[in-house]
């Protein structure tokens, strides 16, 4: 599939950024769910430099979701489930968070400090909300609008990546379910997972919606009362082609028929 940079449909967005903010992956896909991929690239935009981090830094996870895209995409062509994913980094922006918090433009990720985050102007704040975050958000409200008047989505699903230990603290689950109030994709989906012995299956974990990593769903599932459901996939076990292709052919058949449950 070719994925193409989004119009925000909102004339007044500056479309000046060296990459696209947002592609739309398979528009037409048959499916009623759609996929998105907030933490999909960790491409910075030439004006904001390296934000003064080194390269390994901006390779490794506080930059983006390592391997999330990969399954995004997997998913996107075993389901025929349109796709939206962000193509800059969370480090400019985290577009999953709500755009008034304070961490929404991190100086502190993990243990690593983002000395081009530091001590930002109201103005150059402002910037970033309107040229990332309101971009890709306007775009994902025009589509996943217009699905929904043509009767054609039924459920928007996040993929994410987690590390295998944050701030020295192993985890021991291979995938996380995260969900509020509304749980019947996430109890599908365990359930078939479950019906592997090894895997560990984290019901809101390693994240729940108390940490504030629910905002995309909020807004575009809950908000029009779509089914929402966030999957988080140890980082590690997704680094390759096979691994990514390996997690999609396992959770498709899970999630179709738990949308078909709806």
């Amino acid at each position: 599939m070719i994925a193409r940079p989004m119009a925000t449909g909102v004339e007044e967005h500056d479309q000046s950024m060296a990459n696209p903010v947002v592609h739309l992956e398979n528009p037409d896909g048959s499916s009623p769910i759609l996929l998105i991929c907030e933490h999909a690239s960790k491409h910075l935009p030439g004006r904001y430099g390296t934000l003064g981090l080194g390269a390994e830094e901006r390779e490794s996870h506080i930059a983006w979701d390592p391997g999330a895209l990969g399954v995004a995409k997997h998913l996107s062509h075993a389901l025929d489930a349109p796709l939206i994913h962000a193509a800059v980094s969370r480090l400019v922006l985290d577009l999953n968070r709500d755009p008034s918090a304070p961490d929404s433009i991190t100086t502190l990720s993990e243990n690593t400090a983002v000395p081009g985050n530091l001590n930002l102007s109201a103005d150059e704040r402002s910037r970033r909300v309107r040229e990332v975050y309101e971009a890709f958000h306007g775009a994902v409200d025009s589509y996943a609008n217009a699905r929904l008047s043509a009767g054609r989505v039924t459920a928007v699903i996040s993929i994410h990546s987690f590390t295998p230990v944050y701030r020295n603290i192993a985890r021991p689950w291979q995938i996380g379910l995260i969900f509020d109030t509304d749980e019947r994709l996430a109890k599908h989906v365990a359930a078939g997972l479950r019906r592997e012995p090894d895997l560990n299956v984290g019901m809101n974990q390693p994240y729940s919606p108390a940490d504030r990593v629910f905002h995309t769903l909020e807004r575009h599932a809950e908000r029009r009362g779509l089914a929402p459901l966030m999957i988080e996939i140890r980082n590690d076990l997704i680094r390759t082609e096979d691994g990514q292709a390996s997690w999609a052919s396992r959770l498709a058949p899970l999630l179709r028929e738990g949308v078909q449950r709806l």
